[in-house]
């Protein structure tokens, strides 16, 4: 017996059918299409969940009498703009000469098929039911009543995670299920509106600022910092062109991290390329000596190529950078007066770090321990700026590289 075929157009109807309120059983007596390939060809093209099982209807009801002209500008997609977009993909046309033909911007259509589409696959009745779906409100707060979602968002940012982060990973690690996916947004909604969500009511403090509300951005400090250096001390414009994009590694940036005023202290060493953290343990006092020495013994036994440079600040803690420069064989160069983002890579190391080491406190309770652990920690954690690497990772590929 010869195999019965279906054509596109009866795909189609069935498929509009079914968006518009119709079941599948329906849809199926209606079109002669069996259940079976129905229910197929919604797998395929990533159709939503029915309402009343297998063979149920979507929930939603798209009005077919949204078959009209497009829309005044800032208006929704209608019906009759989705069958266009759909019926231009499939001819293989661009997004911006679709965009042209129902009076769109090209990045409308581009946003549509990326939101509404599944797989690299349109289909105009069901990313109308789609977008009908997440059109509708009030939304249901993810967060309520999923217990592992919650534990994964209060361990990670125990570590210092920034809900930023928890977002890319949560979805990297789950992009096949949806109900463990959250935006970084929601999150904050969570930490700063008690009513929201299962999060523990002091995880607000593990964020880097430890703020319990959203605040604007303050003012920037005008203290003057500034330590006296020698004439000799190389300037941040004498530093070579290749630090700045990164593609060349061992160039590092460092800085101190200070407590409370009875002097407390910790040393922070960035390597550009591969944002890997080293702490230097300062116990007792923080002068040009003590961090010379510390980062001497930090360094020495790096490969060479992984010592090419040091930016700092113009602190007077580098008075001996001199001393550095010999025993390293590695340049020191200064950033110029009140302009941290000079080296942006150690600021934002050093607010991460204000996760376990916290503004106003006395930093001499950490033991060379408790640093080794929370550098080793920092160097775990994956990060967006390297493709979700962490930073142990891309710098044992660095130097698997030099070695090969």
């Amino acid at each position: 017996m010869a195999r019965k075929y279906f054509g596109v157009e009866m795909k189609d109807r069935a498929f509009l059918l079914m968006a518009s309120g119709v079941s599948m059983d329906a849809a199926s007596r209606i079109t002669g299409v069996s259940a079976t390939h129905l229910r197929r060809w919604w797998r395929e093209v990533g159709g939503m969940t029915l309402r009343a099982g297998a063979r149920g209807g979507t929930g939603i009801v798209v009005r077919l009498d949204q078959l009209q002209e497009p829309g005044p500008k800032g208006s929704r997609l209608n019906l009759f703009e989705r069958i266009t977009i759909q019926a231009g993909l499939a001819q293989g046309r661009s997004d911006r000469d679709i965009g042209r033909q129902i009076r769109r911007p090209g990045s409308t259509v581009c946003r549509e098929r990326l939101r509404n589409g599944h797989n690299g696959t349109y289909h105009a009745g069901i990313a109308a039911a789609r977008a009908a779906v997440n059109a509708c409100r009030p939304k249901s707060f993810k967060l309520l009543g999923n217990r592992k979602l919650c534990l994964l968002i209060n361990t990670w940012m125990d570590d210092g995670w920034s809900p930023k982060l928890i977002s890319l990973v949560l979805r990297l690690e789950f992009h096949d299920d949806v109900n463990m996916q959250i935006s970084h947004e929601t999150i904050y909604q969570c930490l700063y509106v008690q009513t929201r969500g299962e999060l523990r009511k002091d995880l607000y403090r593990q964020l880097s600022l430890g703020r319990s509300k959203r605040v604007p951005e303050r003012s920037k400090r005008g203290t003057d910092r500034r330590g006296k250096l020698s004439e000799d001390a190389f300037k941040i414009a004498d530093r070579p062109a290749e630090v700045q994009d990164r593609a060349v590694p061992g160039h590092w940036e460092g800085d101190l991290i200070t407590g409370t005023e009875n002097g407390s202290a910790i040393g922070t060493l960035v390597e550009r390329t591969s944002r890997y953290t080293i702490l230097l343990y300062l116990p007792g006092k923080h002068g040009a000596e003590e961090v010379a020495t510390a980062m001497i013994e930090a360094m020495k036994d790096l490969p060479e190529h992984l010592r090419r440079s040091m930016t700092w600040d113009r602190g007077s803690e580098m008075a001996q950078f001199e001393r550095i420069q010999i025993e390293l064989g590695t340049p020191v160069y200064f950033c110029d007066p009140r302009s941290p983002w000079q080296r942006g890579t150690n600021e934002n190391t050093n607010r991460l770090l204000r996760h376990w080491f916290p503004k106003g406190t006395d930093l001499r309770v950490h033991s060379a321990a408790d640093l080794k652990r929370v550098q080793d920690t920092l160097n775990r954690r994956p990060r967006p700026t390297l493709g979700m690497q962490t930073p142990t990772q891309r710098l044992a590929e660095i130097i698997g590289q030099q070695a090969a």
